[in-house]
């Protein structure tokens, strides 16, 4: 697809699995209050963790070109298991500069740790891939990596359960572990997963600190809008869309959980 001529004022397209990466929505919304943003959630076909990497390319390609369409100027991906698997795809396929989650979290947790002991929970293609622990063995040849795939973590985000008794049984089943391996930082490689730090946090303790890969996001995507000379005006009135693939009620529901805000149109496509 070639590449069109990116404006300041034009959005910058993210996009997830699901309801996950309305955590880094947020948080871009909140560190660039003047840019227009433009989400999809690929309601239909959350989970993307249990699929094959082929298959999630294709997804994140198809994605890509309906986001291309809206004139986006940059394009964030959400989805942890589309930023280990398909950025090289999605870079060869469009113009405009596109970042995942996954360096920036890892960056994030270097600059925290302490002991160089530093723990990911991921969905299980995430961890497949092991994009998370040869990007810190690449930036930390000394670092001790952790890793364990928590499937459930996705489903029950996406049914609206971050708390509870059922919730604090699956986080205490694939977590309990991670206490033993004395990490200081665990990187929440799935942006669903903040959804759920009150519960990690609580199991872990407070001597490990928590990366949210996503808010990690929203500060790299800052150095590549100014790289690019591409921020919007400080004047500009941004305009915020919501796609969803299926199910555009519920996602309202949870929407408005998590941005604690009016929550923008939300518009049902198929791609």
């Amino acid at each position: 697809m070639g590449a069109r001529v990116a404006t300041a004022s034009a959005p910058i397209g993210i996009f997830d699995s699901g309801v996950g990466g309305l955590t880094v929505y947020r948080a871009i919304a909140a560190a660039l209050p003047h840019e227009s943003l433009c989400y999809l959630g690929d309601t239909a076909r959350v989970p993307y963790g249990n699929k094959s990497p082929e298959t999630v390319t294709r997804y994140s390609l198809e994605i890509g070109a309906f986001l291309a369409e809206r004139g986006i100027k940059a394009l964030v991906v959400a989805c942890n298991t589309s930023s280990a698997v398909a950025l090289p795809a999605l870079r060869a396929r469009f113009g405009f500069p596109i970042i995942g989650v996954i360096e920036p979290g890892v960056e994030a947790a270097l600059a925290v740790t302490t002991n160089r002991r530093i723990g990911v929970i991921a969905t299980a293609a995430t961890i497949a891939s092991q994009a998370y622990a040869k990007t810190l063995k690449a930036r930390a040849a000394d670092a001790r990596i952790v890793s364990r795939a928590c499937p459930l973590f996705v489903p029950l985000v996406e049914e609206g359960w971050t708390d509870g008794a059922i919730v604090d049984a699956v986080i205490h089943r694939y977590l309990e572990p991670l206490r033993d391996e004395g990490i200081d930082t665990l990187i929440l490689g799935c942006t669903h997963y903040p959804l759920l730090a009150a519960g990690i946090g609580a199991l872990l303790g407070s001597a490990v600190q928590l990366v949210d890969s996503g808010t990690a996001a929203a500060g790299a995507l800052r150095q590549i809008l100014q790289q690019h000379g591409l921020f919007a005006s400080p004047g500009a009135a941004p305009q915020h869309r919501l796609y969803v693939t299926d199910a555009a009620s519920s996602f309202a529901q949870i929407t408005s959980g998590i941005l604690g805000q009016a929550v923008p149109a939300i518009t049902t496509v198929t791609l």
